[in-house]
């Protein structure tokens, strides 16, 4: 998986390319050469050069510093246990809220240094900016990400709350989108950002999926139902799949080209196309991978498989052009579930949940390393800042409505865990996929305001929301 995080080179003269693929068939140029094939999952960046800089390296033009991928990745992994050891040994917080928290700090210290001219860090900042965070998260993360989580959902709870985890995922989705959007329309001719109003919806689009990953162990603590425990797992799996289907039509309304890709039919198609192909992809592969797993009892090699079946299964999706997160959910659930029941010995249960939790924990550290990391690469500007700290409560405030609504009819048919609303939104943290499609956008004023806007909320809802939730449900208790 490390093979695909997308560190390339490129020369002074040539600043790069950029390839964006985000579901669908057809290609449009949207400005700086930045190209969008709206058919695969996949946000990779390609640079290219005529100094001989060979893809796999990081060249630093002026001072002869050149950096393989292997050489970037040992720096990152290295930054991530000295990150890690040291919340743990001193301070103590969630793994994945430590790290970014110690990683912002330094990367906010090396660049007070450079203000106030005690040291250069241009460089550290030029290798940050070497690590496509798009293609990190989004082709070598997401897949293993989705599937460890998927591997401790229990089948039976998921089915209990299918109706909750669907009304979240669509329907609340789509208004915390149009909520956040128009509002910060108004914000914006408040401050005085000339930005299309466009790009608003944009913003609400990519801010709006949630990634409570680092306070599910909080909430447990807090002794949450299991119901809701179930309801924030769901959505956090399926949510990303939607919210990038719904930021890629509205860029390509921005584009220009959306006039037909808008049409009630094609969007119908696409999410058919992206939702049941990738389900039934998974279910297919999952199956497989089911029938291996139960011919032979040899816990090593079982791994392997689990292993090849998110890998070889995620890029087979992107080639087959459905939607690779879905598969890996769906073949998730299938091997964590009858697969662990029928198909896996006590002993393999044991060494592949412990093999997957290991992956998950290494690959959400890295992740939160990686947004502390990107404050030396965000473009902050007054109104960026501005804008991004009005916009949090319209945040939470949209969170809040667009969660409402829906658990408020289903509690005309049934009993919901106390509270729900409230936890749902105050624990409905924004995370890497937010800061990822943020950082796809094309080059440009509005890129920059977005990008700033983004990043706030994101260091806001890890580092506040994060640390309270449990203050929060133990409250509601």
């Amino acid at each position: 998986m490390v093979a695909g995080l997308g560190f390339t080179a490129g020369g002074p003269a040539h600043p790069g390319r950029c390839y964006i693929g985000l579901f669908g068939r057809s290609r449009l140029l949207v400005g700086c050469r930045r190209q969008f094939d709206l058919y695969g999952y996949v946000l990779a960046r390609e640079r290219t050069a005529d100094h001989g800089y060979g893809v796999g390296t990081a060249r630093f033009p002026g001072d002869g510093m050149t950096l393989s991928v292997f050489q970037l990745i040992g720096i990152l992994m290295t930054l991530t246990a000295l990150f890690a050891w040291c919340n743990q040994r001193f301070i103590g917080l969630p793994s994945a809220i430590g790290v970014m928290l110690l990683a912002l700090a330094v990367s906010l210290a090396m660049q007070t240094a450079s203000w106030l001219g005690v040291a250069d860090m241009t460089r550290a900042g030029k290798l940050v900016g070497e690590i496509n965070f798009n293609h990190a998260l989004l082709d070598a993360m997401l897949g293993g990400l989705l599937f460890a989580g998927s591997m401790q959902i229990n089948l039976r709870d998921l089915k209990r709350e299918a109706v909750v985890v669907v009304l979240l995922t669509t329907i609340a989705l789509t208004a915390s989108t149009l909520l956040i959007g128009a509002v910060i329309w108004g914000v914006f001719i408040w401050l005085g950002i000339g930005v299309e109003p466009i790009y608003c919806f944009i913003f609400g689009a990519l801010i709006s999926p949630t990634d409570p990953v680092a306070v599910l162990a909080i909430l447990r603590q807090a002794g949450v139902p299991k119901t809701l425990e179930t309801q924030f797992t769901g959505e956090s799996l399926f949510n990303d799949a939607i919210a990038i289907v719904m930021f890629t039509l509205l860029i390509q309304i921005a584009s220009g080209t959306g006039g037909a890709a808008l049409e009630p039919g094609h969007v119908a198609r696409l999410f058919a196309e992206e939702a049941v192909g990738g389900i039934a992809f998974g279910i297919l592969i999952g199956g497989i991978a089911f029938i291996l797993l139960r011919g032979i009892n040899e816990y090593k090699v079982e791994v392997i498989v689990t292993l090849a079946l998110v890998t070889g299964g995620y890029a087979a999706a992107e080639a087959l052009h459905i939607s690779g997160p879905l598969t890996v959910v769906s073949a998730g659930l299938l091997v964590g579930n009858p697969g662990r029941g029928l198909a896996m010995s006590s002993h393999t249960r044991e060494h592949v949940d412990t093999f997957w939790e290991l992956i998950d924990e290494i690959l959400n550290a890295v992740l939160f390393v990686l947004i502390g990391l990107e404050v030396l690469q965000v473009p902050f500007s007054s109104g960026a800042i501005i804008a991004g700290l009005i916009s949090i409560p319209i945040i939470l405030g949209s969170r809040a409505l667009s969660v409402a609504v829906p658990i408020g009819l289903l509690r005309l048919r049934r009993t919901m865990a106390p509270h729900t609303i409230k936890i749902l939104t105050w624990g409905g943290l924004r995370g890497g996929i937010s800061v990822a499609l943020a950082l796809s956008l094309p080059a440009g004023d509005a890129r920059n305001i977005i990008v700033g806007m983004t990043y706030i909320v994101v260091v806001f809802s890890i580092g506040v929301q994060g640390l309270t939730i449990g203050r929060v449900a133990r409250l509601s208790a």
